[in-house]
């Protein structure tokens, strides 16, 4: 090896090890997962759906007429068609595993409701303080101007000072009769 192959390999691998380094100019390639990615917001509006699906008449009626059939089937149906014989341990089964489901699918819905009240509950708590602040704010302006007026001029004030000095006039007339307008 002469001592520019040399050169080479020892410049080739710190270029080697350079390009093993992670570049803070590019983004970093998604990993691989071992668990499915999902929307938490799209799973929890599923949830909801259930949720309010559960809980109507609909659901009500439509699981009463599945059981009812279930049975009816099952007593009544030609021994080698019937899939599940009288203590009806599949239907247990199916009962306790759509329970199983609706149960956690309720409690998100529920949380999820929470949490929208919550904000709710902030965003009226904001917006009642600012009322509380304006209406604070107007009272103190109104008994400003309350007290403004109270040293404002009124009509009623100034007729009572011009009644009050026209009254002064005469009287000053009937002590001095003797003064006139010639006089002067």
């Amino acid at each position: 090896m002469t001592g520019e192959d040399r050169s080479r390999a020892s410049n080739g691998s710190t270029a080697l090890t350079r390009t093993h380094r992670t570049r803070l100019d590019q983004p970093k390639a998604p990993r691989r997962r071992l668990l499915p990615e999902y929307d938490p917001e799209a799973f929890g509006r599923f949830s909801e759906r259930i949720a309010r699906f559960l809980g109507t008449g609909r659901f009500i009626v439509w699981m009463t007429l599945i059981i009812i059939l279930w049975v009816v089937w099952n007593i009544f149906a030609p021994g080698n068609l019937r899939f599940d014989e009288y203590p009806f341990i599949f239907l247990t089964l199916m009962l306790s595993l759509q329970a199983s489901y609706a149960a956690p699918l309720i409690l998100l819905a529920q949380n999820r409701q929470d949490d929208r009240d919550r904000v709710t509950h902030e965003q009226d708590r904001k917006q009642n303080e600012r009322s509380i602040a304006d209406t604070e704010y107007l009272t103190r302006e109104i008994a400003a101007l309350r007290m403004g007026l109270g040293e404002v001029a009124t009509r009623d004030w100034i007729r009572s000072e011009l009644e009050d000095l026209a009254k002064d006039l005469d009287d000053r007339r009937a002590l001095y009769p003797a003064e006139s307008d010639e006089d002067r």
